[in-house]
């Protein structure tokens, strides 16, 4: 019996910073449809969830570290009772991962209450929250997602949608944002379009949004649409009400990402479905970077459509070849030393039957730091396998992503310091290839209106001098 390495329980991959859902749904429980969104969202972040309902008076909130089936209970949504509820499940980008950071954020305002969940990053959230403390607001996070909240809480305007549409102006960056007043729930996104955004009619009556078109499927919402670019969508008693608040960027900025690796297979992004997607870029990598081999195995779960994809085109047979433990999560209790250096493995587990005296393909959606994909190999190497050969559905990624997503800085990122031969040897892989930007492209089926920063270190912002993800943090702790 070969032995099994330890691969640590956090992920290597990119991770994206959160999920929101707004729901309006007279003579519903919206607590829990808010609840169910964000669980079929709980990809999207896994730090902290939280909920916020109005009854059109007064807005209650359950928010906490966690997973969504860590931090809700029925005892706890119970007292979640009204018609409109805002839903938020975290990743921490901007800001670390801690209850003061959780979502929503809860406000009085001259105009009543509100609450704000935000998936997104705003690049020059540095300024805007030096103007609001220099007008004496008080700010207890290390998110920009609050400056976003306070902003709004001092907007003027007759209308929440005059307010809002005024500090959308002021905002620089990624915002997908679902907003509840007691009267109604606002759904906005930034003109650049960079995270996905949907809206959809429930079918007992009133309107939903979320993230991803998965969340609303799972509601049961009929007639989905994504939110436009530069849109606040409102729903209310009135009906929904769409208003182009700010006109489109003529330079769109779609995050290739999701359709890589953050959305759900189901989900559809650009009015694209996700998994046909996948299975496309896998195609197209077989057509680039081919190799003789006896099987093509994904890294589970996000890589095996791009490895189906890959198998389908290159004529090598498909085949399981790495499990992974469902059940690992995010877990608080960190492995002793002792299981460390025992090699017990946490995550992956290899299928010898499968492998062992194969050449064998090995499909993953990337390579960020390379610490996991190097115990991969080994542990195939383990198992048997004769030749492993590293496929990647996407570009290298050499540079970090200041749009939302927490890929690392230019000093954790591999491929940033290192060719791909040498990246190759790192890894421990007889062959390594990753797909190419045009290729990707063609895969996804377009060519414009779409982020690519972190393959290309062209971003679609200007971005502040000194703008790093933890500004915040730096600043907090000096004044501490």
């Amino acid at each position: 019996m070969s032995k099994q390495h330890i691969l640590e329980p956090q992920d290597h991959r990119p991770h994206e910073e959160c999920g929101i859902v707004g729901v309006f749904a007279p003579n519903e429980n919206v607590a829990t449809m808010a609840y169910f969104a964000l669980f079929a969202m709980q990809h999207r972040g896994q730090d902290a969830a939280g909920i916020a309902v109005s009854n059109g008076f007064s807005i209650r909130m359950h928010k906490d570290v966690g997973l969504v089936s860590q931090v809700f209970d029925a005892d706890n949504l119970q007292p979640l009772q009204g018609h409109y509820a805002i839903g938020h499940t975290r990743y921490s980008t901007t800001g670390s991962p801690n209850l003061h950071n959780a979502q929503p954020f809860l406000l009085d305002t001259l105009h009543g209450p509100i609450a704000v969940a935000h998936n997104g990053n705003l690049v020059n959230s540095a300024a805007l929250r030096q103007e609001l403390l220099e007008r004496g607001v008080g700010l207890s996070s290390t998110t920009d997602s609050e400056v976003i909240a306070m902003m709004l809480a001092g907007a003027r305007g007759s209308s929440w949608n005059e307010r809002i549409r005024s500090v959308m102006k002021k905002w620089v960056g990624a915002y997908s944002l679902v907003i509840l007043t007691r009267t109604g729930v606002y759904v906005v996104r930034d003109p650049w379009g960079f995270r996905p955004l949907n809206v959809g009619l429930l079918p007992g009556g009133g309107h939903a949004a979320a993230s991803e078109s998965c969340a609303l499927q799972t509601l049961g919402c009929l007639a989905i649409r994504e939110v436009k670019p530069g849109e606040i969508v409102a729903l209310s008693d009135s009906a929904l009400t769409v208003q182009q608040a700010l006109p489109p960027k003529s330079r769109q900025a779609a995050c290739t990402f999701e359709f890589i690796y953050f959305s759900r297979p189901d989900s559809y992004f650009n009015g694209k479905n996700i998994h046909l997607v996948r299975q496309q870029l896998g195609q197209q990598l077989a057509e680039e970077s081919p190799v003789e081999a006896d099987v093509v195995i994904p890294v589970p779960d996000s890589a095996i459509p791009g490895a189906i994809g890959y198998a389908a085109r290159s004529g090598i047979p498909y085949n399981d070849g790495l499990v992974v433990n469902r059940y690992i999560g995010r877990t608080f209790i960190q492995p002793t030393e002792s299981l460390r250096h025992q090699d017990v493995g946490l995550k992956f587990i290899a299928l010898p039957a499968n492998i062992r005296d194969r050449r064998v393909v090995v499909v993953d959606d990337s390579i960020v730091r390379g610490t996991t994909t190097e115990q991969l190999i080994r542990l195939l190497r383990e198992a048997g396998a004769r030749e492993v050969h590293m496929r990647i559905t996407c570009p290298p990624i050499r540079h970090p992503c200041y749009m939302g997503v927490d890929m690392g800085t230019y000093e954790e990122l591999l491929a940033h310091h290192m060719d791909e031969e040498e990246m190759r040897a790192h890894i421990g892989a007889d062959s390594l290839a990753f797909l190419s930007l045009p290729g990707m492209m063609a895969a996804i089926g377009d060519t414009t209106g779409y982020c690519n920063a972190c393959f290309t270190g062209r971003y679609p912002l200007s971005l502040p001098p000194d703008y790093v993800k933890s500004n915040f943090e730096a600043r907090k702790i000096e004044d501490d």
